[in-house]
């Protein structure tokens, strides 16, 4: 993504030179011209430039893990309303962080066991931070994690500020001890013409409430693009833009509002009357706190908000550590009802510090139609110069799960809770990085691939797009975001992928849920895969629905078969299970 103009009803790409460059530029050489810390014009040397997420050192020399404890609330707000809450705790064995264990634990005396099973408390946390009220009393298994533990509302007064609660945990017998910290919100119930967005601390999704949702928190895998509007003042005009986009409510649900969308525009109000969700657009703003705060408050009662966009590639463009946080931090005080999100667009640059003002993380790697190796600059691109629109990327549809398992694996190596993740595909083309289009079959993929890392949402750059992509990711839109898909993909991560022999861009994963069990198949090659049959972690009964794709499948037990795979394709096939 770059900043964005209109020209004569063309979307242009504002080169990256226009963005004044700043000595407080995060990285080496501030001022250079730089993208993702590595310069990138001709004539300059090229040089490390840091940043970079790598596997922490064991935490015990000999290699023994620590047993490290971690818990959230399952939903970071609750509502006057809701009676019940519940805490998600993790006990997993770790090489990297955590306290000390042995799977052995003694009274000191004569009794000995093993150590396979955490006993403790979450309480409140006092003012002076004393333990208070303990809500949570039970134990769960070592080396497990995603347990949820529910506690009662009752008693709780709502509040602006969280509440702090501790976890305290111990062997059987008392001779090892665990500690970990977390907090929740318990807000005032909002106002019936607003709307709340919960984050899914277990699954990696979101919910959303407002009246249209008849005052229940719902699951919500939002689905768009980063959109232009025409700027008319006109409800007529507005309503027929709302229409048009989300196909009636039969494709696209969700929209960034860019350019266009002024803060008082009644096209919100047309959003408001609609199926439709928004995310507001900050990025312009989102350095200037005071400016948050005005345009903050103009829009937070808007019953079709669901998130805050603050940072557009502040990775990219190196901006100071500190500048997401506290954007977000500020709209967290203004309107504790919507996450604010923030997209990345490096593969490694700081990505801990980038990715710490954000309650959603998008990532977007344009892959179609690069030039991977030697840029319009007249210069290599590598891991240390250069820049060729996907950074460090190989070119094709399978980027998109490469960033996504990178950003994952370097979560870990942080030792952070997993934040939920939106995938950002390619739908343009141009400023001489991307010489063409995806195609319609590499935007399913790039999709299936996200989804198949766990995303819970899709929201392409940028539209107007061409109509052909228009219409294909409103199709696919039209299935992800509704049952049954839809409850695979915010039911929980995928419970696993599966290996497919001789066929190294063929990408499969599954869910399960109750009885029955989606599998996602996406094709990244260019050719057919043909005789394809693939075995099934749990047997099938039967093919219960084939919601998505073009090819015919046949079942028996553990095999899903099918005699051809079209090239660059995705599919989704959901099962019931024996």
């Amino acid at each position: 993504m770059r900043g964005i103009t209109l020209v004569s009803g063309t979307l242009l790409l504002a080169s990256r030179l226009a963005c004044a460059q700043s000595q407080n530029e995060t990285g080496e050489h501030p001022g250079w011209p730089r993208w993702c810390g590595k310069v990138y014009e001709a004539g300059y040397p090229s040089f490390e430039p840091g940043g970079h997420t790598t596997e922490p050192a064991p935490i015990n020399p000999d290699g023994t893990p620590n047993l490290y404890v971690q818990f959230k609330p399952r939903h970071n707000i609750y509502l006057v309303g809701e009676t019940k809450a519940s805490f998600v705790v993790n006990a997993a064995l770790s090489r990297w962080y955590g306290e000390p264990w042995t799977n052995s634990t003694t009274d000191g005396e004569s009794a000995t066991e093993p150590f396979t099973e955490l006993f403790f408390s979450i309480s409140l946390t006092g003012s002076e931070g004393e333990t208070t009220a303990s809500l949570v009393q039970s134990s769960m298994t070592i080396d497990t994690t995603g347990a949820v533990f529910d506690f009662d509302l009752a008693g709780f007064e709502p509040r602006a500020a969280p509440y702090e609660v501790v976890l305290s945990g111990a062997s059987r017998f008392g001779d090892l001890n665990y500690t970990a910290k977390s907090e929740f919100r318990y807000l005032p119930d909002i106002a019936p013409e607003s709307s709340a967005t919960k984050i899914d601390n277990l699954n990696g999704g979101v919910l959303f409430r407002n009246a249209q949702t008849g005052g229940a928190f719902v699951p919500l895998l939002p689905y768009g693009f980063y959109g232009l509007y025409n700027g008319s003042n006109s409800t007529a005009e507005s309503e027929a833009f709302v229409s048009q986009y989300s196909s009636d409510g039969n494709g696209l649900n969700g929209i960034i509002s860019l350019a266009g969308f002024a803060d008082t525009n009644p096209v919100y109000d047309s959003m408001d009357a609609s199926s439709m969700r928004f995310m507001f657009d900050l990025r312009s703003s989102y350095k200037n706190l005071t400016e948050v705060e005005q345009r903050v408050n103009t829009i937070k009662q808007h019953s079709s908000l669901f998130a805050y966009w603050t940072a557009d590639e502040p990775d990219g463009w190196q901006v100071p550590f500190e500048t997401t946080p506290a954007a977000q931090e500020l709209i967290h005080e203004l309107d504790p009802y919507h996450p604010v999100a923030v997209t990345l667009n490096c593969q490694d640059y700081y990505f801990g510090e980038y990715s710490a003002g954000a309650d959603i993380l998008m990532e977007d790697p344009y892959p179609i139609g690069i030039n991977s190796t030697f840029s319009k600059w007249g210069t290599e691109c590598n891991a240390t110069l250069g820049d060729c629109g996907c950074d460090n990327c190989l070119g094709g549809p399978q980027e998109a799960a490469r960033r996504l398992d990178f950003l994952i694996q370097y979560e870990k190596w942080l030792g952070r809770w997993p934040l939920p993740k939106f995938h950002n595909p390619q739908a343009f083309h141009g400023e001489d990085y991307w010489s063409r289009d995806p195609t319609p079959g590499e935007a399913f993929v790039m999709n299936a691939l996200a989804f198949n890392r766990g995303a819970t949402g899709a929201f392409a750059w940028t539209w107007p797009t061409s109509d052909e992509l228009f219409n294909a990711h409103s199709q696919m839109a039209n299935v992800v975001t509704k049952a049954p898909v839809s409850d695979f993909l915010l039911g929980g991560q995928p419970d696993g992928t599966i290996p497919i022999a001789n066929y190294k861009l063929l990408d499969v994963a599954y869910w399960v849920q109750g009885n029955q069990m989606m599998v996602s198949v996406a094709n990244a090659a260019e050719d057919d895969a043909t005789s394809l049959s693939i075995t099934l972690p749990l047997a099938a009964a039967g093919i219960a629905a084939t919601p998505f794709g073009e090819a015919a499948w046949t079942l028996a037990d553990y095999q899903l078969d099918t005699e051809t795979l079209p090239a660059m394709s995705a599919n989704f096939v959901v099962l019931d299970l024996k």
